[in-house]
């Protein structure tokens, strides 16, 4: 977990500051929409401040979900991946950020590129199945450097590509893209990725698939990710 000695020398207490930082990644909202919802509770704080907290703090938040989240995963998301790249312009320039999925929407790894090519597909593939092993089935379409890097790793029989199959991959894109325009873009392909992994780490920690149960298990369900927050940094 997140040591309390993080926060030794803050004179904020540990709930504001994990309360900002949740505020700024899980929704797409600006460092100074952040700054005025504070203000409305009765905290004052500039968004520099919370910027620095997210820089600080968010990828110590990020790293202990993520360490749980794969011991939990580790059994069933070798199931099935979807993976899919978008691109995005960092200071003006197209880059490529390319994301794996399980079958339940679980985001598995986000990796920004330069290019998208074979190489490139290979790094993503490589840093996945060294964190999670390699799965049974891996939903593409039909870019020709997924095939190849694939072939590479001895892994092509299990690649399926087809209209609509990819969907989960693709729809997963949204809520990172919705952050990305509440950012005005990136400046850095460091920042970016960055900010990918973070945000993929709470995303998963609060998507909690609405529209697929029932209003009782959401709020079951919601409330131990919200307790689970509130864990990280408590010791």
């Amino acid at each position: 977990m997140t040591r309390l000695a993080s926060f030794k020398y803050f004179k904020t207490s540990p709930e504001i500051i994990r309360l900002a930082v949740m505020l700024y990644i899980r929704f797409p909202l600006s460092l100074r929409n952040v700054e005025d919802l504070l203000h409305e509770r009765g905290i004052d704080v500039s968004h520099e401040t919370v910027r620095y907290w997210w820089n600080r703090f968010g990828p110590m938040f990020a790293a202990e979900i993520r360490r749980k989240r794969v011991q939990q995963l580790r059994a069933y998301s070798k199931w099935k991946w979807h993976v899919d790249e978008v691109f995005v312009k960092v200071n003006g320039e197209r880059h490529y950020l390319w994301r794996a999925v399980d079958h339940e929407g679980e985001v598995l790894e986000a990796v920004v590129t330069r290019r998208r090519n074979k190489a490139a597909a290979l790094k993503f593939f490589e840093k996945l199945m060294k964190r999670h092993g390699c799965a049974e089935e891996i939903v593409t379409d039909r870019f020709a450097s997924y095939k190849a890097a694939l072939r590479d790793l001895d892994a092509l029989e299990k690649q399926q590509t087809g209209r609509w199959l990819n969907n989960r991959a693709e729809n997963s894109h949204l809520p990172f893209r919705r952050r990305e325009r509440a950012m005005q873009r990136f400046r850095r392909m460091r920042s970016l990725q960055k900010f990918a992994s973070v945000h993929s780490s709470v995303y998963n920690l609060f998507n909690q698939e609405r529209s697929l149960t029932s209003r009782d298990t959401f709020k079951l369900t919601r409330t131990a990710a919200l307790a689970e927050w509130r864990e990280l940094g408590a010791g």
